[in-house]
């Protein structure tokens, strides 16, 4: 079917086949990379989705076995179902040394292991001289931590996949292992990751830690731009109003391999029907269930036009049945083995579906990391694939147009920033009341201050320092809590955990509070949830939406706001002075936002953009540096530019004014400079930095080609309608017409059929209207 979404990044890419191709060894682009660095015995590997980890650490991890002196290798993963990614994988016949063997007993991932062992076993293998490699999933790790002493792991290797599970924060079990290894032990690291960052505005590892890593960073482009079949990658926001089930036959394309990921039943996004009813509802869009097959849990569908889908419900609460869908997903060895999967919070990171290429979110997902993640799903290389698809519903927003393009511009950006690997972090947000007004500098102008009418003031310095320095631990140590976990894995009401529950560990936390310090701390950790957008999960990584209703309220705010509330959490984005919007459609309420065509050059100028935020060089001394050091410099030089990676600081402080300058001239001349008629920040240019753009030594700097789109021939054609009406006299064209009208009145038919909406902006006589004939 055809289908209309609001594409607002549309990517394409080279077809070099380059990070496909294995050397004599076996391995891929990546891999090859990794492994050159192999001794290092803390190795942090920062790559895509889909670049092919998970082999990069089997050669490493054999090469360490075998001639490094490591005795055993343990890998924890996020999740049980992301273990098979180490499952036996042979590799000699591809060249090298040995091959990949997990003994089943220590492949603690398996869905075949009883789960009540796993620590236990753990640490049998840590102490046992029989096998040398275990797979398990993170949460076992750090139950098997308690048990093991640090020394236990001299002469150890320990990998983790999805890194970015780790953090610096005193409270993470995991940052701790990471911590103990590293200090307490003769023990090597590698680990794994591709989103370098989190969504809570917590580093990933301290920076003395970090310091201690080797870095191997493979781009996402180089990935990409390396593939044999995938052409490009689309983004798209599309709004709707009311239940989303009533608007998803809108975006789902039954001929695309599809994985739609529906909202947790605590969500806005959610339709209240229930997540079981809610696939019941999907499953009879996609058409007439024809048979279920017990044995391996997949659904036949009959669409309307009379194809035999293949469906898989991963949202089934019946383990065995779940575990069978798995088993199924597993084993597939062609395109034609599935077609579409519906799943709640599982099929994200780490999942491995080949042929999917087309993700269809539904709600706003309030951690950047998750997105990222999803996106990956459908961008690995696959015969047939060459176009890959990420498309999010949201309900739309309750805010003015202005307000919504800069969200979405935001939010755009933030997320070019991440597929760029940069390191992604959220803001700091200042709660106050009004009477905190009376007592704050007249001069504080922080844009992250919000004022929260009925929110208690702080009343003591204990409070106050708690709010300021410890928001973050608190909340880890709410999540953690035994009583909490348990309640809201269960049915427990959202006002029982936030009224009875969080200020009852507030109080074993703080003894020393009174009850009214323990309300304003509560006040405090839930706005920091609430307003943040954080996806807080429970053990098993499914969302909680723990959300506060006012007395009387009957319903939540429109789920689209969070759009507007979470655009501002991922990256100091206020600095990133880029306009990536293109047009909104007009006749949707201002709803449907259309990017810039964001492809590698331009997805350069925002990653040359970004760099620029880390030497804070204010524009007026880089304009003159550039009148007259950098060009001394450059004649000095025969022509060549000074480079930021200079050992000299004073001729990378030359570097940074050039590239900020010439960054500058190449937004400008790809129109994305932002511009006040579009309600965005306006972007400031000084008379002599614009007499400095036609320097001689900012020659080279020109305007991307555009190339010539469907929707420009379209338009073409409609300018080519409208000069014929207009010059016989505003008669429509007739298809019993001479040969030109005939042509001219079907191009018009054509347009008014496939095009009407897109191009009414252009349509200055109206010759699209239904009316029209």
């Amino acid at each position: 079917m055809e289908t209309k979404q609001n594409n607002f990044v549309d990517i394409h890419y080279a077809l070099t086949g380059k990070s496909t191709n294995t050397n004599e060894l076996g391995m891929r682009e990546m891999q090859a990379k990794a492994y050159k660095y192999r001794d290092k015995r803390f190795l942090l590997i920062k790559a895509p989705p889909a670049s092919g980890k998970s082999r990069a650490l089997m050669f490493i991890a054999l090469d360490k076995l075998e001639h490094q002196g490591i005795k055993k290798v343990v890998v924890a993963v996020p999740e049980k179902s992301i273990g098979r990614s180490f499952k036996d994988t042979g590799l000699k016949k591809f060249g090298f040394f040995a091959d990949w063997s997990v003994v089943p007993y220590y492949d603690l991932c398996s869905s075949r292991r009883n789960d009540s062992d796993k620590a236990d076993r753990f640490c049998k293998f840590m102490h046992s001289d029989n096998c040398r490699i275990l797979v398990c999933a993170h949460a076992t790790l750090r139950n098997a931590m308690k048990q093991l002493n640090d020394d236990d792991w001299n002469d150890c290797l320990l990998a983790i996949d999805e890194f970015h599970h780790t953090s610096a924060d005193v409270s993470s079990g995991l940052g701790d292992t990471v911590r103990r290894v590293m200090n307490n032990s003769t023990g090597h690291i590698v680990a794994m990751t591709g989103s370098y960052f989190r969504g809570d505005g917590i580093p990933v590892l301290r920076a003395e830690d970090e310091a201690r890593f080797y870095p191997v960073t493979y781009n996402y482009y180089q990935q990409l731009n390396g593939y044999k079949y995938l052409k490009n990658l689309i983004l798209g926001y599309h709004f709707y109003k009311g239940s989303y089930l009533d608007h998803i036959s809108e975006v789902l394309d039954t001929r695309r391999k599809t994985i739609i990921h529906i909202p947790s039943p605590n969500s806005r996004a959610s339709s209240a029907k229930g997540k079981i009813a809610e696939v019941a509802e999907i499953l009879n869009l996609i058409g007439e269930e024809v048979s279920h097959d017990c044995n391996r849990g997949i659904y036949t569908i009959k669409t309307k036009d009379g194809r035999l889908l293949k469906v898989a419900d991963l949202v089934e609460d019946k383990g065995n049945t779940r575990n069978l869908v798995y088993s199924y997903l597993h084993k597939m060895k062609c395109a034609e083995d599935m077609d579409i999967i519906i799943a709640l919070n599982t099929a994200k990171e780490g999942f491995d579906w080949e042929w999917c290429d087309t993700c269809l979110t539904i709600g706003v997902r309030g951690s950047l990391t998750e997105v990222v993640q999803i996106i990956g799903r459908c961008t690995r290389d696959s015969e047939g694939k060459d176009t890959a698809r990420f498309i999010n519903m949201i309900a739309m927003p309750d805010a003015d147009q202005p307000e919504v393009k800069v969200a979405v511009n935001d939010f755009l950006k933030a997320i070019t920033a991440s597929l760029l690997m940069e390191q992604v972090m959220a803001p700091s947000w200042h709660f106050k009341t009004s009477k905190d007004d009376e007592d704050e500098d007249a001069n504080d102008d922080t844009i992250h201050t919000i004022v929260v009418e009925g929110l208690k003031p702080l009343s003591s310095i204990k409070t106050q320092q708690i709010v300021a320095e410890q928001l973050v631990d608190l909340k880890a140590t709410i999540l953690q809590n035994d009583l909490v976990v348990k309640t809201i894995s269960g049915s427990t009401t959202a006002e029982a955990i936030t009224q009875h529950l969080i200020p009852k560990v507030l109080r074993e936390k703080y003894p020393e509070l009174s009850d009214g310090e323990v309300e304003e701390v509560r006040q405090r950790v839930l706005l920091d949830t609430i307003i943040k957008g954080n996806d807080l999960v429970d053990e098993k990584g499914t969302p909680i939406d723990i959300t506060l209703i006012d007395k009387g309220q009957k319903t939540q705010e429109s789920e689209g706001n969070r759009l507007l509330k979470i655009s501002n959490n991922f990256i100091n984005i206020d600095n990133l002075s880029i306009n990536l919007i293109d047009t909104i459609n007009p006749f949707q309420r201002a709803y449907e936002v259309l990017s810039k065509k964001v492809d590698a050059p331009t997805l350069k100028i925002i990653q040359d953009t970004i760099a620029e935020q880390k030497f804070n060089m204010p524009i007026e001394m880089a304009i003159n540096l550039c009148r007259w050091p950098v060009k001394k410099w450059i004649t000095e030089h025969n022509g060549e530019k000074p480079s930021i990676n200079d050992p000299n600081v004073k001729i990378r402080e030359l570097a940074c004014a050039y590239n900020k300058v010439r960054n500058l001239k190449i937004r400008k001349m790809n129109g994305l400079e932002y511009e006040p008629d579009n309600n965005l920040t306006v972007m400031e240019w000084p008379e002599d930095l614009l007499e400095l753009f036609e320097d001689e030594i900012f020659a080279d700097v020109r305007p991307k080609a555009q190339p010539i789109t469907a929707d420009d021939r379209r338009v073409k054609a409609l300018y080519e309608i409208t000069e014929w009406v207009e010059a016989n006299g505003g008669r429509l064209p007739r298809r019993d017409g001479e040969f030109k009208e005939k042509l001219i009145a079907r191009l018009l038919e054509a347009l008014k059929k496939d095009a009407a909406e897109s191009l009414i902006a252009y349509d200055r006589l109206h010759l699209l209207k239904k009316d029209k004939l």
